[in-house]
């Protein structure tokens, strides 16, 4: 009895080492068709996909090319912006620093940065460390953003702007996505260290976890060999853009690397730490990470059951179908990205693309995710499009009624002059509107490379289209008051940040 009891336990034991290595039918059979067709569908250039199981690459691939109409191909080295995954290494260099007792995730952020205020003066006093990496200062999600994403300036410029912002929540009451925060936990690393936050996690990560590609700043991403192209979609087609300088808030968003090089990171976080049996990060770090801070919401999803979204230290906390999700996703001009850790099932999944107009990065990463999980297929990325393309319509049939107006070649209710002059915001600092060929633009002295045109729609309103087609297009009201304007009113893209601005006019 014994003898057949054991044996029983062992093919049992066996059994299900077996399921849990077994590769689903479609990672294994459909995966590859699966992307290829969003490359037309989503049309994506380049895709990039990784999956880790217990320990092991399961999948690891390129599709597509690097650059629109080019030929060289997408592989498993080619290097991606990934944006706000960044946060995570930033969010574990703190937490590995409080490992070693160099600091502590609740020391208050002015006993390491002291010029760091914000306009609720007594949050400003109270804010620790943790409140940093976990979104929870007060500010609505990417408010301010316009003032800091691809402008001139410096970090220390960026710390001192948060000042001046009017969070839109009480502290710590509710929780809003604030890439300047990470800025700030940024600069802590060299009080602590002596090293720069690209010096820190270059040394201290990259190095020791083999992630020899991975750059940590977007001013070396142009320079390297095997990299994609960014591209987003404009007027409903798609474009190569510039690669976006966005150092000013690295450790927000400003690492370049592969599915090869982030599947090391991935191998580490899924192994409390460890990486070829050396422990590179202190399993303690990485338990500070996925510790609950922010409440989301009550999760929920189009399929499978959820419970609760939280946010940890730079990554996001969710309960999926009865498992602990921890994830992120980035999104840079350009690119768009996800990394995935179903740390119960020790899956990992990386997707990174190089277009910013798609969901597909998201749609892949919960197709396998199921398909892991024993959950029915749903192409998800059918499903997406679907809710894309709903979008598209709506955009395009709203850009086209403006469009339409500008064409009526409506009077404005003064003349263009009376709308030119100099224009300053107590965030943004100073803005200009200019006639230049007999058109208006503004000009942004933060963005000294972009500027706005300025098309009637009749009145003190008009259609304003941004040089840089990631800031999109907005209606601007100038406001009129005895006759005179007073003050603008400036809308960028909500992938940039919700709130507008409201500059007013110097000596109206």
């Amino acid at each position: 009895m014994k003898k057949i009891l054991l044996f029983s336990l062992l093919f049992i034991s066996l059994h299900t080492l077996a399921q849990s290595d077994s590769i689903p039918a479609f990672v294994k059979d459909s995966m590859d068709n699966y992307v290829n067709k969003a490359l037309t569908d989503w049309q994506i250039p380049g895709v990039a996909v990784c999956i880790i199981k217990n320990g092991k690459v399961v999948a690891m691939k390129g599709y597509g090319v690097k650059e629109l109409n080019g030929t060289d191909k997408v592989d498993e080295n080619t290097l991606f912006m990934i944006g706000s995954n960044s946060k995570a290494f930033t969010a574990t260099a703190l937490a590995m620093l409080d490992a070693d007792k160099k600091l502590s995730l609740d020391d208050k952020v002015t006993r390491w940065i002291p010029q760091f205020k914000l306009d609720n003066k007594a949050a400003g006093e109270q804010a620790i460390v943790r409140d940093l990496l976990c979104h929870r200062i007060g500010f609505k999600t990417f408010q301010g953003d316009f003032t800091y994403w691809t402008s001139n300036l410096t970090r220390s410029e960026v710390i001192e702007k948060m000042s001046h912002i009017k969070a839109e929540y009480p502290f710590r009451t509710k929780w809003g996505y604030t890439n300047a925060a990470f800025v700030v936990a940024g600069e802590i690393i060299p009080k602590v260290s002596g090293l720069q936050w690209e010096d820190f996690i270059t040394q201290k990560i990259f190095i020791p976890l083999g992630m020899s590609s991975t750059l940590a700043l977007s001013k070396d991403f142009s320079n390297a060999a095997n990299k994609c192209s960014a591209h987003t979609i404009a007027d409903g087609k798609l474009i190569k853009i510039p690669f976006c300088s966005i150092d000013n808030l690295a450790a927000a968003g400003s690492i370049g690397s592969s599915v090869n090089d982030m599947s090391h990171w991935v191998m580490a976080q899924l192994n409390n730490g460890k990486y070829n049996d050396k422990q590179v990060i202190p399993a303690a770090a990485i338990a500070q990470t996925r510790l609950p801070h922010s409440i989301l919401g009550n999760g929920g999803y189009l399929y499978n059951t959820g419970h609760f979204s939280l946010y940890g230290l730079g990554w996001f906390l969710e309960e999926y179908c009865g498992k602990k999700i921890v994830s992120h996703t980035g999104g840079v001009n350009g690119f768009v990205t996800s990394v995935t850790l179903i740390p119960e099932e020790k899956l990992g999944i990386v997707v990174l693309t190089n277009t910013d107009q798609n969901s597909f990065y998201e749609a892949l990463k919960w197709e396998i995710a199921d398909a892991y999980l024993g959950k029915p297929y749903r192409n998800y990325s059918k499903v997406y499009a679907g809710f894309n393309n709903e979008q598209k319509t709506k955009d395009d049939a709203t850009d086209k009624k403006m469009k339409d107006s500008v064409a009526l070649q409506l009077k404005t209710a003064l003349p263009l002059t009376a709308y030119c002059g100099s224009y300053s915001n107590e965030v943004y600092g100073n803005m200009n509107v200019v006639q230049e060929g007999g058109e208006l633009k503004m000009k942004f002295s933060h963005h000294p490379n972009m500027y706005a045109k300025l098309e009637s729609l009749g009145g003190n309103r008009f259609y304003v289209t941004f040089s840089d087609p990631v800031f999109s297009k907005a209606i601007f009201p100038f406001t009129v008051t005895n006759g005179k304007v007073t003050a603008a009113t400036v809308k960028v893209a909500d992938f940039v940040e919700y709130n507008p601005y409201e500059f007013k006019k110097k000596n109206p």
